[in-house]
């Protein structure tokens, strides 16, 4: 019986972990969009450059914050003790 359900509880960790990477997805998908609208803000107005990019690092890094997080939890369920 107790074989049976650490097999159980093994089988929802990876599940949960697996749920939990997908959180990176969203990362990734968040910096391209910020770095295109980035790209978009200063080929249309050069001068404010500096600004858009000061705010692109910002949004990227919290952007990137969320899918470390999502990376760290999958990986928390997949190396349990």
């Amino acid at each position: 019986m107790n074989l049976d359900a650490n097999t159980f509880i093994s089988g929802m960790a990876a599940i949960g972990a697996g749920l939990a990477a997908i959180g990176c997805l969203g990362g990734g998908i968040g910096v391209g969009n910020a770095a295109a609208k980035a790209v978009e803000g200063v080929s249309r107005q050069p001068e404010a450059s500096g600004k858009i990019l000061s705010t692109f690092f910002v949004s990227a890094a919290l952007s990137e914050v969320t899918a470390i997080y999502s990376l760290l939890i999958a990986l928390i369920l997949v190396f349990r003790v």
